[in-house]
């Protein structure tokens, strides 16, 4: 059995403050794109955890893992299977590919075993493994505040087509980012409100326009590269493009299929960026 797991990316990011638990208080809007890995389930007679990446874990920390065993202690059996991780999702990139991962074997245990839990039951595991975790659960389209795990689902968004990219050499640390935001980064104008009512009404040219990310301030000015990365994709005809997350990836909306894959093969020339191609991820593709 497979399951894909969707990676995402931050079409809004708002930072509000400090937590009392040591995380920060945000609003995002983030979506579900098609780039994937895929992970495949085959029973065993212990727990197995393989991938065709040799930079990834394959143990306990690998969000994956952890998620295989919550899934078992919480289903209350022995956790008899062998997960591969086909790995696509650029690595610690702002895409949330473990997170998705881990979403991704939860969604697939729970078919697996025939446990039956709710998307809900889900998100709540998800929650106990990473911010991001409940919102790769169900995919598609949200809000989320609090630390991330509170999910407000909204309309899927008008089709989408984008590139991304990301150096192949840079890692941008999360906890780095969000410990480097200071307090004139979080405010200015508040995007997160006309950027959901521009989901709601189904204006593209207002979610494009209302996008922003308030951590591009952070990384940024420490790694340039992105700025670079940016000005490509203009060049090479995007319509806006955003950093993902804490970045590095750097995401361009074009008109289509066709202007991302040209724009795709203009960023190719630099043999020192991942480049791929991807569309929007209705809720109901990733269920």
């Amino acid at each position: 059995m497979k399951e894909q797991a969707y990676a995402k990316i931050n079409l809004g990011l708002q930072v509000l403050g400090n937590r009392p638990d040591g995380y920060h208080e945000v609003d995002m809007i983030m979506q579900s794109v098609s780039l994937a890995d895929e992970i495949e389930f085959t029973a065993a007679e212990d727990f197995l955890l393989t991938t065709n990446n040799p930079m990834l874990p394959c143990d306990e920390s690998n969000l994956a893992w952890k998620a295989a065993k919550v899934m078992a202690d919480f289903t209350n059996r022995k956790p008899n299977v062998h997960i591969h991780i086909k790995k696509e999702i650029f690595m610690a990139a702002g895409l949330a590919g473990g997170s998705t991962d881990a979403a991704a074997v939860l969604r697939g245990l729970n078919k697996f075993w025939n446990a039956n839990l709710s998307i809900k039951e889900l998100e709540n595991i998800g929650a106990k493994l990473g911010s991001d975790v409940p919102f790769c659960v169900a995919g598609g389209t949200s809000r989320a505040t609090g630390r991330g795990e509170i999910l407000k689902p909204l309309p899927d968004i008008p089709l989408m087509w984008l590139v991304l990219a990301k150096p192949y050499d840079l890692e941008v640390s999360t906890a780095w980012v969000y410990k480097n935001i200071d307090s004139g980064h979080h405010g200015g104008k508040y995007f997160i409100d006309p950027l959901e009512t521009a989901i709601v009404e189904q204006d593209k040219k207002s979610i494009i326009s209302n996008m922003g990310n308030v951590l591009e301030a952070v990384t940024i000015p420490a790694y340039p590269a992105i700025a670079e990365i940016k000005t490509a994709m203009l060049s090479a005809g995007a319509l806006a493009v955003l950093m993902s997350g804490s970045g590095p990836t750097v995401f361009g909306l074009v008109a289509d299929k066709a202007s991302a894959e040209a724009a795709a093969s203009v960023l190719q020339a630099n043999t020192a960026l991942h480049v791929a191609v991807a569309r929007t991820i209705q809720r109901s593709e990733n269920l």
